[in-house]
């Protein structure tokens, strides 16, 4: 294993948005044998130091690999199109209206009827984005077009975390 290794690398996995939760996870729990500062007791403080180092890497890299969102932002950083999502804030119209849209919806809806089928649309279109997003980056490679859907998802995942917590408020 090598510190330097990209999160893909590291499992042993393909440099792609398309992964199985399930090998991730089983992937996770080997490399988290191989590392654990309690293997390496006998070998000093030194040794026990750097499997926790590899132990916190192992941890950064399964965060990110295990969420499709932070994948797929990962993955356009490794290929040249960081996210910047603080600092790079366009958008397309046709997807601001959407918002805005969403946002009015969200605000005049009244009761759990209204606020579940502003959580449904809201789900479908994210579940239509990230089709989307997989297909720029692991059909046409189109790197500019995925950090774009990410940064849109992301918006979305605020927006739908809010309808959810609505819905958790009424719902009591």
């Amino acid at each position: 294993m090598n510190l330097q290794s990209d999160d893909f690398e590291l499992f042993g996995l393909q440099p792609q948005f398309a992964q199985d939760r399930a090998v991730i996870d089983e992937r996770w729990k080997q490399l988290q044998r191989q590392a654990h500062p309690d293997r390496f007791a006998d070998q000093g403080a030194s040794a026990q130091r750097l499997a926790l180092q590899w132990s916190v890497r192992i941890n950064e890299a399964h965060q990110r690999l295990k969420d499709p969102l932070r994948r797929a932002a990962y993955l356009c950083q490794l290929r040249g199109a960081a996210i910047d999502a603080h600092d790079n804030t366009a958008m397309p119209t046709e997807f601001l209206v959407q918002q805005i849209e969403w946002r009015e919806a969200l605000a005049q809806a009244q009761g759990l009827q209204a606020l579940e089928a502003l959580a449904e649309q809201t789900h479908s279109q994210r579940a239509q984005g990230f089709e989307q997003l997989a297909h720029s980056l692991d059909v046409t490679g189109d790197v500019h077009q995925a950090a774009s859907w990410v940064r849109s998802l992301m918006f979305m995942e605020r927006f739908s975390q809010e309808v959810d917590a609505r819905i958790d408020r009424v719902a009591v």
